[in-house]
């Protein structure tokens, strides 16, 4: 008599594999519909190039090395000079850095922008963790107003964990400024700047 569980099992994975994978762009469409709910599941994990958001810093420092690259971009509609204070730093896995980027209004009028992110390459943004930046958050400048703002990272050690990126010399990391039709009234101002960029430098944790 034929054995039929060779014949059904491969019916059988093919079943489970359709199911799982309409399950999974069922949810990534839902993320898509609902952009408050595909931002939050990026930031989570990584996916599209977003970086980690961490809530502690880190306490181990490996030798090994990696080229940051900050990289800076605004859209048409907003009359900001926008770039990185510097092109690019070198820093130890685990290390916590403190860099700036620097944004000027270039216009006569008050202007608020809000800014987006992403990580290169792509697999590497999980590892990418952030404990303070900018993005997504609403920061108002006066007419010719220029100010730095900072961005703590560090690069997590678990990236020597996996093998797929002992390839990965250089990570950058991109910002792209947009300006805010309807700003609510929470957006950054000066005073509220300079009081976070304190705050952030008494807590002593870049090394």
């Amino acid at each position: 008599m034929p054995d039929q569980t060779q014949q059904t099992t491969p019916v059988s994975y093919r079943k489970t594999s359709w199911l799982l994978g309409g399950m999974a762009l069922a949810m990534l469409g839902l993320g898509f519909a609902s952009k408050p709910l595909y931002d939050t599941f990026c930031k989570v994990t990584g996916y599209a190039g977003t970086t980690r958001v961490a809530e502690i810093a880190s306490d181990t420092i490996l030798d090994r090395k990696i080229t940051v690259r900050f990289d800076s971009n605004t859209r048409s509609d907003l009359p900001w000079t926008f770039k990185p204070e510097e092109v690019s730093v070198t820093v130890n896995v685990g290390q916590n850095v403190l860099a700036f980027y620097k944004a000027k209004n270039d216009s006569q009028y008050p202007v608020v922008g809000t800014a987006s992110y992403n990580v290169s390459p792509i697999k590497a943004a999980p590892y990418f963790s952030k404990l303070e930046c900018f993005c997504f958050t609403e920061q108002r400048l006066e007419p010719g107003e220029e100010v730095r703002m900072p961005v703590l990272f560090f690069v997590d050690p678990l990236i020597n964990e996996d093998e797929r990126l002992d390839e990965i010399k250089t990570i950058t990391l991109s910002y792209t400024f947009h300006n805010v039709d309807n700003p609510g009234e929470g957006a950054y101002t000066a005073a509220e700047r300079e009081i976070r960029l304190k705050e952030i430098q008494e807590l002593g944790l870049t090394q």
